[in-house]
């Protein structure tokens, strides 16, 4: 639960305030006939991302259990480079963040509403899409899907209202220290997602080792217990964890954690409004 929050709160932010920054821009410079189209992309994208969710759940289901284990594989160690490339992609953006989506909106407005539709739809649909994939492979990972759907649903709640009381200039939040925190929470998580990936490719043959464990604590906390599935959810805790898993879920953590903390940023908050 807490890390579907997490990943919800981090990913919707994020598309909230581009959303408030288009919206804004558009109102304080008197075109408030572009807002509709800029709806229209933003809806198209959240369509497509909710799409992709139900598609990868629905085509999971139809494979054999082989075949579903290279997916389940294939698709965590594809989300885990995904969320890497974009906690550092933001790191890098956010100072410069609205001043592009200004451009962006000035150069669409010469092409009418449908260009101007099509530049919501890409700025929101990065973030969609990413995170329908990272939530999917999250969710194989937590084990318990009606808890996880808990934590994403709150996730993406308080996302909306805090991107909306921003947009309102109600409260006021340090972006830059907001998204470096929950930039390392994704990191964690993603290293587990990348254990459990590995973990899929050892059953299938792909990987060796699947039987030589770290450790099997199944004996004394098993896997469907609350302390099992709270630290599965956080940290990518297994129960049984194999040392390739260790491996890759240690030097995963040591190859992005440093250079991603070591990455100066602004200390200044990316603003919403104008």
């Amino acid at each position: 639960m807490l890390s579907t929050f997490i990943i919800a709160l981090r990913e919707g932010l994020e598309a909230a305030l581009i959303v408030g920054i288009l919206v804004a821009y558009v109102v304080k410079t008197g075109r408030s006939n572009l807002l509709k189209p800029i709806w229209s992309g933003v809806l198209l994208a959240l369509a497509l991302s909710f799409g992709l969710g139900a598609f990868l759940s629905y085509s999971s289901t139809q494979l054999s259990e082989r075949g579903e284990e290279i997916f389940a594989g294939a698709s965590s160690v594809i989300a885990v480079a995904l969320v890497t490339w974009m906690v550092f992609w933001m790191k890098r953006a956010a100072r410069g963040l609205r001043d592009e989506l200004h451009g962006k909106v000035d150069k669409a407005h010469l092409g009418g509403p449908i260009t101007i539709a099509v530049t919501a739809f890409f700025a929101v649909a990065r973030e969609g899409l990413e995170t329908a994939l990272f939530v999917y492979s999250n969710f194989r990972t937590v084990g318990a899907a009606s808890s996880a759907t808990v934590g994403l649903l709150l996730g993406l709640a308080l996302a909306v209202t805090l991107g909306y009381l921003i947009y309102r200039r109600a409260v006021k939040i340090n972006l830059s220290s907001f998204f470096t925190i929950t930039g390392v929470a994704l990191i964690v998580i993603a290293a587990g997602v990348l254990s459990y990936g590995i973990h899929e490719f050892q059953e299938v043959g792909w990987l060796p080792g699947a039987e030589a464990f770290i450790w099997d604590v199944t004996g004394w906390m098993p896997k469907e217990s609350l302390v099992a599935s709270l630290l599965g959810g956080t940290i990518g805790f297994d129960t049984t964890t194999s040392w390739l898993q260790g491996l890759f879920y240690s030097s995963y953590l040591i190859a992005v954690l440093i250079p991603y903390l070591s990455q100066k940023v602004s200390k200044k908050a990316t603003p919403v409004n104008a």
